[in-house]
């Protein structure tokens, strides 16, 4: 019925078309498969973020309060100079990343120098526009966030003198928005949420007042 100069033609422009159109598939699902940090506006642009997550948005949640015993990332670890907050916060990638960038600067002339981050952010963060009504579902993606609890190491350097140590803390502590604190190696760990332990008098006076009312 049909001659095959025919035939040959309709299968030529299938097959071109069926080529075309898994070439765009293939860019779609690139598009769609595009990690947050390439979605990230150049206000909030960091240098780190997670290279894969379980999900895409995540709830705002709470800074953690440490109640109990525990001294974990109060001290340091593996440098000889740490940078501590004094206060809980949740640290965006840039600001993380001025630090890094700051501290960098600063020890790129002393020879044999090190340095190590002790957080990461981790948190997707999202935002709505301005005057957008409330409901419709979460906001889109807006930058990487970690939250860390007060009385926590962030940085730590070895490798050079106590004064340049200082120094460098000095200039990246500007680049935060807490009050932080320098700490060496070897100092106290700071037990939960910093509260002072009661004295042996203290006791001694409430049992007397226990006494007394008895």
């Amino acid at each position: 019925m049909f001659s095959s100069l025919y035939k040959r033609n309709v299968w030529n422009v299938v097959s071109s078309a069926t080529t075309t159109f898994q070439q765009q598939w293939t860019n779609v699902q690139r598009m769609n498969n595009t990690t947050p940090l390439a979605l990230t506006t150049v206000r909030f642009a960091s240098n780190f973020s997670p290279r894969r997550t379980k999900y895409r948005k995540a709830q705002k949640g709470k800074i953690p309060l440490p109640t109990g015993g525990s001294t974990k990332g109060t001290t340091v670890e593996f440098g000889e100079y740490g940078l501590r907050i004094k206060e809980g916060a949740r640290l965006t990638g840039r600001q993380l990343t001025s630090v890094f960038v700051t501290l960098r600067r600063k020890l790129k002339t002393v020879k044999g120098s090190q340095m190590w981050m002790r957080v990461f952010p981790d948190i997707p963060v999202t935002t709505k526009g301005n005057e957008v009504r409330m409901g419709k579902g979460k906001g889109s993606f807006e930058y990487w966030a970690c939250r860390v609890p007060l009385n926590r190491i962030i940085f730590e350097i070895g490798g050079m003198r106590k004064e340049i140590a200082k120094e460098a803390f000095r200039l990246a502590s500007y680049k935060l928005p807490v009050k932080t604190e320098i700490v060496e190696r070897g100092s106290k760990p700071v037990v939960g949420a910093g509260y002072v332990s009661v004295s042996k008098q203290s006791h001694e006076n409430k049992d007397n007042s226990d006494k007394k009312e008895a």
